[in-house]
């Protein structure tokens, strides 16, 4: 019998097989990232017996003791979330890629700490693409700098941009902010890098974010469903926010 996990995973990649198709695109352009914060480790074997094997975790120690418990599933592991620099050893040790990058400091740390008997980490350059105070990301206009920066460091290799827009419903919304990440990557392109993936769009946005050329969509609660609680390493990033706003 299909598990609620497996039948959710299987109806979002019917949903992007669906967009896909609607707008030209082959369904096998676009990566399935299951975001998988707050998930027990048994929901992410779960949801690799049904076909998934890339995840995202958003918080170091949360996903560490998950790859304690995953040891026997070669699943590739993507950090997802803000990164503190005392933190990019363990990343650097234990992901094949990090999405999240969005500073020169913390980039410097991740190829400095990243073992040679590793293959290279792989590179999204986080954008804050909504200009909200509360979003990490660096800031469209130093992000040619960011680039030419990253793009030297031994031990990484840029693949391409991130960037975690506006909650909003309002479609034209997503919609512009989906497509100045579009025309962000575009024109790094265009000056030569050699990037090929642009890692937008969740559960709520999927489909505007497929259309406006996305290759890498992270999906958490269309797959696992509603969250159900703050891990600690969150409750301290929401306490530092606020802290910071005080």
């Amino acid at each position: 019998m299909t598990t609620t996990i497996a039948s959710r995973l299987h109806a979002v990649q019917a949903r992007i097989d669906t967009v896909a198709h609607s707008l030209g695109r082959r369904s096998d352009e676009i990566t399935l990232l299951a975001a998988s914060k707050t998930n027990p480790a048994e929901n992410l074997r779960e949801a690799w017996l049904a076909g998934q094997k890339i995840f995202g975790e958003n918080y170091l120690q949360e996903a560490l003791a998950k790859m304690q418990h995953l040891t026997d599933l070669p699943i590739e592991w993507h950090f997802i979330g803000p990164i503190q620099s005392n933190k990019t050893r363990r990343i650097a040790e234990n992901f094949s890629w990090v999405h999240s990058v969005d500073r020169t400091k913390i980039a410097d740390r991740l190829s400095k700490d990243r073992s040679e008997s590793l293959p290279p980490l792989q590179i999204c350059l986080q954008v804050n693409v909504s200009g909200e105070a509360s979003k990490s990301g660096v800031a469209p206009e130093e992000l040619s700098s960011l680039a030419a920066h990253v793009v030297r460091l031994p031990r990484l290799k840029l693949r391409g941009l991130m960037a975690v827009p506006e909650l909003t419903t309002a479609t034209a919304l997503q919609r512009s902010q989906f497509h100045m990440l579009w025309e962000l990557f575009d024109r790094l392109k265009r000056d030569g890098y050699a990037l090929d993936t642009l890692s937008m769009g969740m559960s709520e946005d999927m489909d505007v974010a497929i259309a406006e050329g996305a290759t890498m969509v992270r999906v958490g609660t269309a797959i696992f469903g509603p969250r159900r609680y703050l891990i600690p390493e969150e409750l301290a990033a929401l306490a530092a926010k606020k802290a910071q706003a005080l």
